[in-house]
């Protein structure tokens, strides 16, 4: 089986700046690129650290209001008013970066923003330059894939060449990416392995093996 690397669905056109940049260059490439953060870089184009609208909006946020005007503002802790202080980029960014390699998996991808809690990662390469930026709806982008590439790609990689059943062992049938596995196994050990193999192919939304029967009972005659 072939998984699709963040490289095939990252966005290559990286817009960055560079630590000096003021805190204004920022806003204005956020707004003009219409992207929620940069990553930062130095001389040589390796990431520093990236920095987002959240951060710009610290400063906002720390600015005293008239009296009545707003409720009041929790509290920040120091290395959030440090960062509201910032005027430059390298003040005011988040570092290190998140980064992911451009050799990684959907799934790799997906595991590490959800562990870190952000909403894109800073692709690197071996050297730690920017090579691309990836975000939860390019990852998202692998399940639009079409039906008959995933039941292809079931039959031939995931039944015939990893379990080696035979091609008219069981029909497969994909809809909006959902799969429906139908025939009869030598036993029902061999179900969950197949559902699990079935549930890693890119594009595969869920797997049903209600249809699916056996020759005969493990439970019954232990192997």
């Amino acid at each position: 089986m072939r998984h699709r690397r963040i490289s095939e669905f990252m966005t290559r056109d990286v817009v960055s700046v560079r630590g000096e940049t003021p805190f204004k260059e920022i806003a204005r490439l956020l707004t003009q690129h219409r992207v929620s953060a940069l990553p930062v870089v130095d001389s040589a184009g390796h990431v520093m650290g990236v920095v987002s609208e959240g951060d710009l909006l610290r400063k906002a946020a720390d600015r005293s209001a008239p009296p009545g005007d707003l409720p009041p503002v929790p509290s920040m802790e120091r290395w959030e008013r440090a960062k509201a202080e910032g005027a430059r980029a390298e003040e005011l960014m988040s570092a290190p970066a998140v980064c992911a390699r451009p050799e990684w998996t959907v799934t790799e991808a997906a595991r590490m923003m959800e562990v870190q809690g952000v909403k894109r990662l800073v692709v690197a390469d071996g050297e730690d330059r920017v090579v691309g930026v990836v975000s939860r709806a390019d990852l998202l982008a692998v399940f639009l894939r079409d039906d008959e590439d995933i039941r292809t790609e079931i039959v031939d990689d995931v039944l015939a060449g990893t379990l080696r059943f035979a091609p008219s062992a069981l029909t497969v049938d994909v809809r909006d990416g959902r799969v429906e596995l139908r025939g009869t196994l030598p036993d029902r050990r061999q179900v969950s392995a197949v559902e699990r193999l079935c549930t890693t192919v890119d594009g595969v939304v869920s797997v049903s093996t209600t249809r699916l029967r056996y020759d005969s009972d493990m439970a019954t005659h232990p192997g």
